[in-house]
């Protein structure tokens, strides 16, 4: 079990402390750190009445801003932000300074969203910006170098900055925060999104709380350290916290991102029981429907979200990729690009449009759309790898291969981006690269299972025989292996090379076999039928087989290509059926 913070031995004190935390986000307007912290209030126990936590006294300047607050507030609740900020100009208390320069915020996002959508198409969101930030910054900056500044404060800073752009600045502004108001939430999901690898995480000085291992835990779900990830959520729910949907939701998340699709589904499902009406995350949960194909699944869940809240970014999604499934492309981008009015950050609807327009052929778009997913977030693979199939498509190689590289990066052990790079390598002609590249993607677990039969051709036609063999070997051993369907085109590929193979080495038992596997199959029967002829007119004209184990086409050391291929047992196709 991963080490969490002794803090979790005392599961009452961290109840207090949600729900004190829960009162201040509450005032200040911070609506989803508060949802955050209800949710993990109330997978514990409730709290006896004696226990209940007091809310914190008031100070003078609370006293005196305290009407004030409640107009303004009031106004803030229901989006009239300039107005409740005009209300807001004289309070002193820190609480009224947080809600004005809060309300100021969300005026020029609020003003920024209404001009995109009057004015410009999605794919230019990024030209439209929040004017109130630079006088935000100004404004904050001076009251930050007196030192004057709370934790919810401090957090507004770094959400300004990181909107300028300055992330560098953002990120120490943010462990600030953390330091300051360790129970905000909002400061290190903020946190979470600049940072970009495990030794930023491992440089960063943050404090000891309970809080830090939930957010830990999101950390290495970000990074694809699923491993880590799922430690340390199953450690959460054993501590006490086996209720908390959003732990739920985190592991399915993370069983999507390593395509655990059974898995995911399952825990999918068990949210949807346990929280009906929730349409956070309910995207991913359809993008795994997608996947899997599930038509009837899918159109459930968009009529049920329709019927919920029609014109949540999520809703979008999840209707988008049902239209998708049906290949409506153009009304599943149309619903991709609705997702982006109501939320120009959304990450999934960028990436999902991009697909989109693929699909129409229109790579001039896709390419857009998916420059603006990694503006949101640079760590999205998905967006890295669909620019470099746009460009594979364009035929700038050097481009793609850029693009494929960085997916890579960001997913070393996914196969899919391992063959997409070898493909790169193999038109630029870097061949020994693109070996390398098919090999590992079979190493690591190849789930398309097209790494081998690539490599076993790219040494077809280098006309490296031995080491071609081996590989269409191991690929015929793999596919019967497996009870999954076989895609019987490349097996009788591969067993019409190993019969020719087999046959040039005089190997003609081991070539009959193969030929007899071939007329199995309609695309290879005939080149099966031709192959046992001309076995049979050899063994009539007395010819001997070879009888040398060691040869060195299948069972001897490889040729000087330095390909790891491992070494393997003569091809026995007698003991398996296709």
């Amino acid at each position: 079990m991963a080490a969490l913070s002794p803090e979790f031995g005392d599961l009452v004190q961290i109840k207090k402390q949600l729900i004190s935390v829960i009162g201040l986000c509450r005032e200040r307007g911070l609506v989803h750190s508060a949802k955050w912290a209800s949710e993990l209030a109330f997978a514990l126990n409730p709290l006896p009445m004696n226990e209940m936590p007091t809310p914190p006294p008031l100070t003078e300047e609370d006293v005196q801003d305290f009407d004030a607050l409640c107009l303004a507030k009031s106004y803030f609740d229901l989006k009239e932000y300039d107005r409740a900020a005009y209300f807001l100009r004289g309070c002193s208390s820190q609480k009224g300074y947080f809600l004005y320069m809060y309300s100021c915020y969300l005026s020029g996002e609020k003003k920024k969203d209404d001009e995109t959508v009057d004015s410009l198409g999605p794919l230019e969101k990024g030209q439209v910006r929040n004017e109130a930030l630079r006088e935000l910054r100004a404004e904050l900056s001076k009251k930050h170098r007196a030192g004057e500044l709370d934790g919810f404060a401090l957090y507004l800073y770094g959400v300004v900055l990181r909107k300028l752009d300055l992330l560098k600045e953002a990120v120490d502004v943010f462990v600030e925060a953390i330091h300051a108001l360790p129970l905000h939430w909002g400061s290190w999901l903020e946190l979470c999104n600049l940072i970009t690898n495990i030794e930023m995480l491992k440089s960063l000085s943050l404090p000891d709380c309970w809080i830090k291992d939930f957010f830990l835990a999101h950390m290495y779900t970000e990074l694809q350290m699923i491993k880590e990830a799922l430690q340390k959520y199953q450690s959460l729910i054993d501590v006490g916290f086996s209720k908390s949907t959003y732990i739920i939701s985190q592991i399915a998340v993370a069983y999507h991102n390593i395509r655990d699709i059974d898995q995911a589904l399952l825990l999918f499902n068990e949210l949807r029981n346990q929280d009906p009406y929730r349409i956070e995350n309910m995207d991913t949960f359809s993008n795994l429907l997608y996947v899997r194909s599930m038509k009837a699944e899918l159109s459930f869940l968009a009529h049920d979200l329709a019927e919920i809240d029609k014109y949540r970014v999520e809703t979008c999604c999840v209707i988008g990729n049902y239209y998708s499934l049906r290949s409506q492309h153009e009304k599943a981008a149309l619903y991709f690009q609705r997702a982006l009015k109501l939320n120009p950050r959304c990450l999934g609807a960028w990436t999902l449009m991009g697909h989109e327009y693929m699909e129409m052929k229109n790579t001039s778009a896709a390419i857009q759309a998916y420059r603006h997913a990694i503006e949101v977030n640079k760590r999205d693979y998905r967006a890295w790898y669909g620019l470099g199939q746009t460009y594979e498509i364009l035929k700038l190689h050097f481009y793609c291969l850029y693009y494929y590289r960085r997916a890579h990066q960001l997913r070393p052990n996914d196969s899919r981006m391992l063959v997409a790079l070898g493909e790169c390598y193999e038109k630029l002609s870097q061949l020994v690269e693109a070996k390398k590249c098919y090999w590992r993607a079979y190493s690591v677990g190849d789930v398309e299972r097209m790494a081998l039969l690539k490599l076993a051709k790219l040494h077809e036609q280098l006309n490296e025989s031995d080491d071609a063999a081996q590989c269409y070997i191991i690929y015929i051993q793999d596919v019967y292996s497996c009870a999954e369907p076989l895609e019987h085109v490349e097996v009788s590929t591969a067993l019409r090379y190993l019969g020719q193979y087999y046959f040039k080495n005089k190997r003609y038992d081991e070539a009959a076999l193969c030929a007899q596997r071939c007329c199995d199959s309609n695309d290879a029967r005939e080149e099966g039928k031709a192959l046992l002829r001309q076995i049979s007119q050899v063994r009539e004209q007395g010819e001997a087989a070879s009888a040398d184990v060691s040869h060195p086409c299948v069972f001897g050391p490889l040729s000087n290509n330095n390909t790891p291929v491992r070494r393997v047992s003569p091809l026995d196709l007698s003991s398996v059926t296709p």
